[in-house]
């Protein structure tokens, strides 16, 4: 999603909003994120983790995790004067994964969120994105008592095509969630460009 409108206070001002997906595994930090770094207040579909929800949810390594998102999360970030961008966190159980296709509609690029603990859990998110050629960028949620990893060594795990960025970040942190957002605008910018060039010559 890409639009443009006038900013009212000068006429010669277009402001521009661009669609992020955040997505990742069930736990990974994606609505501590969102909310970390948005201006508003962020829009937030959790409900209580149920009985019958951790028989089919895997809290392994996140056993203190008691919601969970069952639709999406919404926020906004102005990157800079005349460009902001609208956050999309996705859910991250697989039952709904049926929400994906219609979060993805016209969305400049995502960012994947990993759990070293649990890398295997962005996989899923990796794959969507590859195979929709939408640009992506890993960030490696830097949870408390992890064993930490450099980005080369994540980026060989997951078996990422080389430039896709990995970005060592702390989701609670709207710093280091804003700089994240940058290197992904920026990433994406670049990866748009190269094909908008490819399709005409």
């Amino acid at each position: 999603m890409v639009s443009e409108h006038s900013d009212a206070t000068d006429g010669d001002t277009t402001a521009l909003a661009l669609k992020i997906l955040v997505a990742g595994g069930f736990g990974v930090g994606k609505t501590t994120l969102v909310g970390a770094v948005s201006e508003i207040r962020p829009l937030r579909t959790e409900e209580m983790l149920s009985e019958a929800g951790r028989l089919v949810d895997d809290t392994d390594g996140i056993d203190r995790k008691v919601t969970t998102t069952v639709a999406m999360d919404f926020g906004r970030i102005t990157i800079r004067s005349g460009l902001s961008l609208y956050l999309f966190g996705t859910p991250g159980q697989d039952r709904f994964w049926f929400l994906w296709d219609e979060l993805s509609q016209g969305a400049l690029g995502a960012v994947v969120l990993a759990d070293t603990r649990r890398l295997a859990d962005c996989f899923p998110a990796v794959d969507y994105f590859e195979h929709r050629r939408i640009p992506f960028v890993v960030a490696v949620n830097c949870f408390k008592g992890a064993r930490r990893y450099d980005a080369q060594d994540v980026l060989r795990a997951l078996d990422l095509d080389r430039g896709t960025p990995v970005v060592l970040c702390d989701a609670r942190d709207r710093d280091s969630g804003k700089e994240v957002l940058i290197r992904l605008v920026e990433y994406a910018g670049r990866m748009h460009t190269a094909r908008l060039l490819d399709s005409v010559r």
